[in-house]
């Protein structure tokens, strides 16, 4: 391999490993990272489903219930650009492998916790070690196939196996749950987990295209924090008597992004670079590309607590339940894929955003006595919204930034999903929580027992479904009063989580259809965003280890 320096910073070198179009036996290195991030994804699902049993078990408020249903997306949230630059330094196959194994451990964590704050601890910790893994199987994907048509495939696959990860994960977990206790749920990716970790290990090529860049460590810390602020902020301030705090957390969050900020630009290596981060190919399907995935979450959030305490379904019927979205994904990927080709990222982005409103609009439909037709029709069009939303946004981020930078790339590409799950999911969880606590409130003082009821009472009856019930068990003489009650109010609060989905999803439609070019002007900025990353120096390539025999052309296989 030849030692290329770089001309104006001599003492940066990058591993850079000239390619094939595609690795060597590539459908089973695809297998083993698309598997991969099947486990992070089913990680993120697998709280959903078990949420009324863990309520149920724990006692818990709707407030901590959604902090254990935020934890896993946060802790990969608040980890994913930190860790995905790690990758990009030491490796991004061995950092997958790390969080795979650890992946093992804090699905034993989760499912033995003693408490709803161990719970809530080891989700977080289940999120970062995901934060591990999940960003280097993109950034994988990326750098070990060319771009073009089999990139494109390729990402097509990922995002749409990544996304319907939570359907099979709400399935499995709801068979699990119809025979085992609630903790069976976050056992699922352990054996999924160390099979990955195999494939990987023994298929995934090491040490392509990576930088040798030093981190900007400083950098990492204050975007570990800031996102954490920013989640944790957005899921109190709408909670129930949480608005103080939520507000602290908001302005620590300000702070510390404008911090980050002001360091991305003092810094002589970036975590994030804001020179690409700026480029209209980039920050518009980042953003848009977070509202759309965090919708789809949330959805599925508020919709698994809906189809298990308003419309009685068990755990393994609320998990099929959500089957459709899955049929969507799967029905739609291929096309989203040749779409994207003809017609161009806004095109494509703007198909997935009008059928993901359409999704949020069916939903606002739905109430006590629902027909399942309805509620198909509803998980059926947002995943199919989402597979024609998902690939032109992470093939976007990829093509606009410089495969040496591709882990910020992957990592913007995570953050979609996992901060834009995070917020949405801590946004309509909030909202949920806020209009269950209201309803219930307004239905306790139009009762007729109204001044007979304690304010501990009171308190316990808003506080969650979970707790209502356990004061209805307490008051036998009062107990279908109270659970009508609860499940107005569930219904109130649900519908106003979706009306809030449904405006996210407008203001995300905006943005692409105004901000984000039409086809011809995207292939013009690409070919200028690749003109300018080839007139800036190379990195050097002068302590990668060898490259292997050569391919013609000069191209060097990969080891």
């Amino acid at each position: 391999m030849s030692d290329v320096r770089c001309r104006d910073r001599p003492h940066v070198a990058a591993r850079v490993t000239t390619m094939p179009d595609a690795p060597r036996r590539a459908p089973l290195v695809l297998t083993a990272l698309t598997l991969a991030a099947l486990v992070c994804n089913i990680n993120l699902a697998a709280a959903n489903i078990a949420l009324p049993d863990i309520g149920d078990a724990f006692g818990a408020t709707q407030t901590q219930l959604n902090l254990v249903a935020l934890g896993c997306s946060l802790g990969l949230a608040m980890s994913v650009l930190y860790l995905g630059a790690v990758a990009d330094r030491y490796g991004r196959k061995q950092l997958l492998m790390l969080g795979l194994t650890l992946t093992v451990l804090a699905s034993f964590v989760s499912a033995f916790s003693v408490s709803i704050e161990m719970l809530i601890a080891a989700r977080v910790f289940t999120g970062i070690a995901a934060g591990m893994a999940y960003p280097t199987t993109l950034s994988l994907i990326t750098a070990l196939w060319a771009s073009g048509p089999r990139r494109t495939g390729a990402i097509a696959l990922w995002s749409s196996v990544s996304a319907m990860a939570t359907v099979i994960g709400s399935v499995l977990a709801g068979l699990l749950l119809i025979e085992w206790w609630w903790g069976s749920a976050f056992l699922l990716a352990a054996p999924i987990a160390a099979v990955a970790l195999v494939l990987v290990a023994a298929l995934v090529p090491a040490h392509v295209n990576e930088s040798t860049e030093p981190i900007d460590h400083a950098g990492g810390v204050l975007a570990t924090f800031a996102v954490a602020t920013l989640v944790l902020g957005v899921s109190m301030v709408f909670a129930p008597g949480q608005l103080a705090l939520g507000a602290v957390l908001l302005v620590a969050a300000v702070v510390l992004l404008g911090a980050f900020g002001w360091r991305q630009r003092a810094a002589q290596h970036p975590l994030y670079d804001l020179r690409i981060a700026r480029r209209r190919l980039f920050w518009v399907p980042a953003a848009a590309g977070t509202i759309v995935f965090g919708s789809l979450m949330g959805a599925m959030f508020v919709g698994q607590q809906f189809l298990q305490n308003i419309l009685g379904y068990d755990t393994l019927e609320a998990g099929l339940a959500v089957v459709p979205a899955a049929i969507g994904l799967l029905l739609v990927a291929p096309l989203s894929a040749r779409l994207v080709t003809a017609r161009g990222s806004r095109v494509t982005m703007l198909t997935g955003y009008v059928l993901v409103f359409a999704g949020f609009v069916t939903m606002l439909f739905w109430g006590e006595r629902t027909p399942y037709p309805l509620i198909a029709i509803g998980f059926f069009v947002i995943g199919a919204g989402a597979a024609f939303a998902m690939t032109p946004a992470s093939r976007s981020l990829t093509q606009s930034t410089p495969v040496r930078r591709v882990g910020m790339a992957s990592a913007t590409s995570d953050l979609q999903r996992d901060l834009g799950g995070s917020i949405m999911q801590a946004l309509l969880g909030a909202i949920l929580a806020s209009g269950f606590a209201a309803a219930f409130g307004r239905q306790i003082a139009a009762s007729s027992e109204a001044s007979t009821i304690s304010d501990s009472v009171t308190a316990a009856l808003q506080a969650s479904y979970a707790s209502a019930l356990h004061v209805a068990d307490q008051y036998p003489a009062s107990r279908d009063e109270i659970l009508a009650a609860a499940a107005q109010s569930l219904v109130t609060g649900a519908l106003a989580a979706y009306l809030v989905g449904a405006i996210a999803i407008l203001l995300g439609a905006a943005l692409v259809l105004f901000c984000l070019p039409a086809h011809a002007r995207e292939h013009e900025l690409l070919a200028e965003y690749e003109a300018q990353d080839a007139a800036r120096p190379a990195p050097a390539v002068g302590d990668a280890p060898a490259s292997g025999p050569r391919l013609p052309g000069g191209r060097a296989r990969v080891r």
